[in-house]
C-alpha cells in the first residue's frame, strides 16, 4: 500500500482569550487531509485497531454521542482524520498530566481543508502535544510504528518545564472557583489575580503582602528564633558557629543529643538530627556549611516533625513527618532496599508533582551520614530483620489537620505574626500535635516563607487539604458569607465590537468613567490612553493593547474596542466584563483569511463579546441592526437597546418583558427608558452643541449612553460628559493632555 502523505498543519495559532469556540484559551489548528479527505477511519485498514491499542483510554472520550465510548462508535461509523487528530491531542494532554475535555473540528469552504481547536492551558504545553498527535496519527494510518510513551513522556517534559507549578496552580484553581480571573506574569509562577486596580499578585506562596523584611527575617534562623524567644514561643537552645570543633564544643554547652544545620537554608537541606557524638557532630558541619551562609547547633528536640501552614493568621493545613528506614532481608544492600522498598512507592518521584522525593544513596550526604552513623554504607547488606534508618526529616507527608490542638495552632500563628509573614510554613516538633507544646517541651525549629503546598495538596497518607481556596480567600475575603458575587478581584470593563465609529463609542465611554472619578484605561484603534493621557498612539484595539490596561494597578475601570478580527486572530483579552456593546456586523469583506465569507458568518463571531459579559452586568445592542439584537438571548446579565427609530417594534417587546432599559431618539430628545417609564437625558441638539461639525453619530452617542447607564453613571453625569466631549479631538486621536513617553 502506498503510504499517505502527512496531513499539512497549515496554520497554527494560540487564541489566548474568549473566542469563537469557547471562553477558554485554545490552540486552533488549520489543516489539509489532501487525499485523506476520501478516506474516513473506517476505510483505513487497521487504522482503528492500531489506534485504540495505543490509546485506550480514547473509550472515555464522549465526542457527540455524548456517552462513554462516543468516539469509538464514531470512529467504526467513519469519521474524518482531523476530526481523529483532535481526540489524539486531547488524548496525549490527559496522559500528560494536563487534561482537557474540549475539542472541536469544523470543515472551511476549501475542500478537505478543516479547522481544528481545542482547550490550551499553555501555548507550548498544545504545541507539543500537536506536534506528537501528528506524529502518532500518520504511523497510525501507515502502519508504522510509535512509541506513545515516549511521546508521552516528551509532552510531559514541556508540562513540567512551561506549567506553572503545583502549589502555583492550585491557587489560581482555587481563585477560578470563585470567578477570578488571572494573567500568568512570566513564564514561571508570578500571576496576577484581577484585573487592574482589583489585582493581587502571587509567587508559588508568596503574595504581594509578603514583604522582604519578613523573608529576611525567616531566613536567619538564629535572628527568628531570637525574636519568637523574646515573645514567648518555645524554641530550641542553639548557637551559631564557624567550625567543626566549634560544633562539638557548642553541643557540649547545650547538652546532647543535638542538631546541625544550616542558620538560613531550606527544603531541611543539610539538616542532620540526634547527634551524640563528637564525630558524627563535625561530619553535620560539613553537610551543613555549603546549605547556608552559618551553620548551627540547637538542642535535640524529641518527637516528630510537624509542618503548619498559617495562611492570614490562621492555621489552613499540618503535616507530620516520619522516620524512614528499610528492613534487611540478609541478601540486598543497603541501595537495594532502598529501592525496592522506597523508591518504588508510586508516591515518590522527582518532579514537583510527588509528595515524596527518590532517595539515592550514593548522592545525598545526608543519607549517607546517616549510614555512618550506623557503621554501614550503599552497599552493605544488612542482616534479616535489622531496621535500617534513611532519614529522619524531610519527609513531612501526613496529614494531621485535624490533630492539631487550638493552642498549637495559636502559637503557630503567632509565630508568623512575629516574624511578619502573611503565609508562613511553621516547621514544629512535638511527640503529640494534639498536645499543647509546653507539656510535652516541644518547640517550634523553624519558620519559612513561601512554603511549599504540595505536602497539604497531596499528602502521603490522609485527605488533601484546600490550601488554595486558604490563600484565595486570604488575598479575596469574602463579603457577608459570598456576597461579592462575581465582583472580586474585577474592574468595571467595557467592550465595543463593531465598526461603525466604535472608536468614539469607547472614547465617550471612558469619558463618562474618568468625569465620575475613576482611573480608566482606554485601549482603542486611536492609541493606548490613562485617565486621558495618551501612553502610546499606536492603534490598541488589541489583545495586547488591553492586557496592558488589565495589568495595571492603577486602572479602576477600563474601555477596549474589539473589532471581528481580534477575536478571530487572539480572542478577548478578558474573560468576562461589565458591559459589553455590539454596533453592527459590517466588516466581512476583509475577513477572507479566517474563512468568513458572508454576513451571516459575522453574528458568530460578534456573539462573543456578548457570551462574557457578566450576571450582574449588561449587553447594549443596537436594536436598528436585527442580527445584532437578535445576540440578546446569549446574554448571561441585562440588555439595554438603543434606537433612533422609537417605532421600532424590538423595542415595543423588549420594555414589556421585565421592564427591559433602552436608549433611544424620539422628538429630539435622549431618552431613557425602562418598562412603561421614560426619562429625558436633554434635547439632543442641546447636548450636542458644542461638537462642532463632527459631532457624534447618533447610533453611537446612544450606545455610550447605553453603556454608561449600565455602569451605573448617574443620568446629569452622563448628560454633563456629552457637552464636554470633543468628537473632533476623540476622532483624530488627538490626546486632551500631552503623549507621554513610553
Amino acid at each position: 500500500m502506498t503510504p499517505f502523505k502527512d496531513i499539512e498543519l497549515l496554520r497554527i495559532h494560540y487564541l489566548r482569550g474568549p473566542n469563537i469556540w469557547t471562553y477558554r484559551p485554545v490552540l486552533e489548528v488549520w489543516l489539509d487531509l489532501g487525499t485523506l479527505e476520501d478516506h474516513p477511519s473506517h476505510q483505513l485498514a487497521g487504522f482503528n485497531e492500531r489506534l485504540t491499542a495505543w490509546l485506550p483510554a480514547l473509550i472515555e472520550h464522549h465526542c457527540g454521542v455524548g456517552e462513554r465510548g462516543g468516539f469509538l462508535q464514531r470512529l467504526q461509523e467513519g469519521t474524518w482524520c482531523g476530526h481523529v487528530l483532535e481526540h489524539i491531542v486531547i488524548e496525549l494532554l490527559n496522559l500528560a498530566g494536563m487534561p482537557t475535555g474540549f475539542g472541536q473540528t469544523r470543515s472551511t469552504s476549501q475542500h478537505g481543508v478543516y479547522r481544528m481547536v481545542f482547550r490550551a492551558r499553555e501555548e507550548q504545553v498544545a504545541r507539543s502535544a500537536l506536534a506528537e498527535g501528528h506524529a502518532l496519527i500518520m504511523a497510525a494510518i501507515n502502519d508504522l510504528p510509535f512509541d506513545v510513551d515516549a511521546a508521552v513522556a516528551r509532552v510531559r517534559t514541556v508540562v513540567d518545564d512551561r506549567y506553572l507549578g503545583p502549589s502555583t496552580a492550585c491557587i489560581v484553581t482555587a481563585a477560578a472557583d470563585r470567578s477570578i480571573p488571572h494573567i500568568r506574569l512570566n513564564d514561571g509562577n508570578l500571576v496576577q489575580l484581577g484585573y487592574g486596580a482589583a489585582q493581587r499578585r502571587i509567587w508559588t506562596a508568596e503574595t504581594e503582602f509578603t514583604s522582604a523584611i519578613a523573608e529576611g527575617i525567616a531566613s536567619d534562623k538564629d535572628l527568628t528564633k531570637s525574636l519568637l524567644k523574646a515573645c514567648g514561643v518555645p524554641v530550641p537552645e542553639g548557637q551559631v558557629v564557624s567550625s567543626p570543633e566549634a560544633a562539638w564544643e557548642a553541643a557540649q554547652d547545650i547538652g546532647l543529643p543535638v542538631v546541625v544545620k544550616p542558620s538560613d537554608g531550606n527544603h531541611a537541606r543539610g539538616v542532620t538530627l540526634d547527634l551524640r557524638k563528637r564525630e558524627d557532630i563535625e561530619a553535620a558541619w560539613h553537610v551543613a556549611e555549603p546549605e547556608g551562609s552559618e551553620v548551627m547547633v540547637e538542642r535535640f528536640i524529641p518527637g516528630d516533625e510537624h509542618r503548619l501552614l498559617i495562611v492570614g493568621g490562621k492555621l489552613a493545613a499540618a503535616a507530620r513527618g516520619e522516620l524512614v528506614s528499610v528492613t534487611g532481608n540478609g541478601r540486598s544492600t543497603v541501595a537495594e532496599l532502598i529501592e525496592s522498598q522506597l523508591n518504588s512507592d508510586p508516591r515518590r518521584g522527582y518532579e514537583e508533582e510527588y509528595p515524596l522525593d527518590l532517595i539515592d544513596p550514593r548522592a545525598m550526604v545526608t543519607v549517607q551520614l546517616e549510614l555512618q552513623r550506623q557503621d554501614l554504607t550503599a552497599d552493605s547488606v544488612p542482616v534479616a530483620g535489622r531496621q535500617v534508618v534513611v532519614q529522619r526529616n524531610g519527609n513531612v507527608a501526613v496529614d494531621c489537620t485535624d490533630e492539631v490542638h487550638p493552642e498549637v495552632a495559636y502559637i503557630a500563628a503567632l509565630a508568623a505574626k512575629v516574624v511578619g509573614l502573611d503565609i508562613a510554613g511553621i516547621d514544629m516538633v512535638a511527640q503529640d500535635i494534639g498536645k499543647p507544646l509546653h507539656t510535652q517541651g516541644g518547640a517550634i525549629v523553624e519558620v519559612n516563607a513561601g512554603p511549599g503546598l504540595l505536602m497539604h495538596l497531596k499528602p502521603a497518607v490522609g485527605a488533601p487539604r484546600p490550601v488554595g481556596q486558604a490563600i484565595a480567600e486570604h488575598l479575596f475575603p469574602q463579603v457577608e458569607d459570598g456576597a461579592d458575587g462575581d465582583h472580586a478581584g474585577r474592574i468595571p470593563i467595557v467592550g465595543v465590537a463593531g465598526t461603525r465609529a466604535s472608536a468614539t463609542i469607547a472614547r465617550l465611554v471612558a469619558w463618562f468613567l474618568h468625569l465620575g472619578g475613576r482611573y480608566t484605561g482606554l485601549a482603542c484603534s486611536q492609541g493606548l490612553f490613562l485617565n486621558e493621557r495618551c501612553v502610546d498612539t499606536r492603534a490598541s484595539a488589541h489583545w495586547e493593547g488591553a492586557r496592558r490596561l488589565l495589568t495595571s494597578q492603577m486602572v479602576q475601570a477600563a474601555v477596549i474596542e474589539n473589532d471581528a478580527r481580534a477575536i478571530l486572530q487572539d480572542g478577548l483579552a478578558y474573560d468576562r466584563c461589565s458591559v459589553g456593546v455590539v454596533t453592527d456586523m459590517d466588516g466581512w469583506e476583509a475577513l477572507a483569511s479566517f474563512d468568513i465569507r458572508a454576513q451571516d458568518q459575522m453574528p458568530r463571531v460578534l456573539r462573543t463579546q456578548v457570551d462574557v459579559v457578566l450576571a450582574s452586568g449588561a449587553a447594549v445592542l443596537n436594536a436598528d441592526e436585527p442580527e445584532v439584537a437578535a445576540l440578546a438571548r446569549l446574554c448571561d446579565g441585562a440588555v439595554i437597546l438603543t434606537s433612533t427609530d422609537p417605532a421600532n417594534p424590538l423595542l415595543a417587546a423588549h420594555r414589556a418583558n421585565d421592564n427591559g432599559r433602552a436608549v433611544l431618539l424620539q422628538g429630539g430628545q435622549v431618552l431613557l427608558v425602562q418598562g412603561p417609564s421614560e426619562k429625558s437625558l436633554g434635547a439632543l441638539d442641546r447636548l450636542t452643541q458644542g461638537h462642532g461639525d463632527a459631532p457624534v453619530p447618533e447610533p453611537a452617542l446612544l450606545a455610550a449612553i447605553g453603556a454608561a447607564w449600565a455602569l451605573d453613571i448617574a443620568p446629569d453625569l452622563i448628560a454633563a460628559g456629552i457637552k464636554t466631549f470633543e468628537p473632533a479631538a476623540a476622532a483624530a486621536g488627538v490626546p486632551r493632555v500631552p503623549v507621554l513617553p513610553l
